[in-house]
């Protein structure tokens, strides 16, 4: 016998993109299997005014739904957050969980200052980051072998296992310089790595991808096509998991991961320095 899915509401409300609270929401609610969440982004809640409609709003939901929803908020201002405490919901306030237990270890207050995350004083970071995907676009896929030495990692798998996205990611989240480059049969028959990667071995981390899922991502682009054939697929991620073994290349496959838990992970064996924004 079916049963039918729970369904709640949930809230994402921020003073500035909503990010944060996004990605705090995510990985609790993920906990809750059973529980099939809606989620309503509402980013730039900067002023009372706003925060006021916005309440009006959680509470509108709770009357039509009969659950008070859940919300996740990442406001300061204090009058703004009294909006949604006094709103018929369940509220997961992140800064003002945090901010409290952090002035009482410091000895002194916050400012509440609307956005601060997100603040021109940051130019230099945000020049970074533009400079690394610059980069990272230039280097995709191998095409544009010139100044790898100023990369920070080269990614390096079988055509369609996850570079690119890993690598634009590490940019615009990190700043990182992240080139990637493709194996190809030609590698696996000289036995070796492209000669364009020898002096950079240390850069170096792989990714890998079950044949199965690498198989249905190629039949995408290339349907009915050798290339993505079961048997091209797993002749070629054998291959390549092969050389990087050979070679000391640290790696790890694609197929269950995030895109996040990727990105950490090369961080992490890189020995690469998080630059958070």
């Amino acid at each position: 016998m079916e049963t039918t899915p729970i369904e709640r509401t949930v809230f994402i409300v921020s003073d500035s993109t909503g990010i944060t609270a996004e990605t705090f929401s995510h990985s609790v609610l993920s906990q809750f299997e059973q529980i099939s969440f809606e989620a309503i982004r509402l980013p730039f809640i900067d002023t009372l005014d706003k925060a006021k409609s916005v309440a009006s709003r959680i509470n509108r939901c709770a009357q039509e739904t009969g659950a008070p929803p859940l919300v996740f908020s990442t406001l300061v201002n204090p009058e703004s957050v009294q909006q949604l405490r006094d709103a018929d919901c369940t509220l997961l306030d992140l800064f003002g969980t945090f901010v409290t237990h952090i002035e009482s270890a410091l000895g002194v207050k916050a400012s509440d200052f609307v956005g601060r995350s997100h603040t021109a004083g940051q130019a230099e970071q945000y020049e970074r980051r533009i400079d690394a995907i610059n980069f990272t676009l230039a280097h995709d896929d191998g095409q544009f072998i010139h100044d790898l030495e100023q990369a920070d990692v080269i990614l390096v798998g079988v055509s369609r296992c996850g570079k690119t996205p890993t690598s634009l990611y590490l940019a615009m989240q990190y700043a990182v310089r992240a080139a990637n480059f493709p194996l190809i049969p030609e590698d696996f028959d000289r036995n070796s790595l492209p000669a364009t990667l020898a002096p950079f071995r240390k850069k170096l981390f792989g990714l890998s991808i079950d044949p199965d899922r690498l198989s249905e991502v190629r039949n995408e682009r290339r349907p009915n096509s050798t290339y993505a054939s079961l048997r091209q697929c797993r002749q070629e991620v054998a291959d390549a998991e092969r050389l990087m073994r050979m070679e000391g290349i640290p790696w790890l496959s694609t197929t269950t991961k995030s895109i996040e838990e990727i990105s950490t992970k090369v961080l992490d064996e890189v020995g690469l320095d998080r630059r958070m924004f």
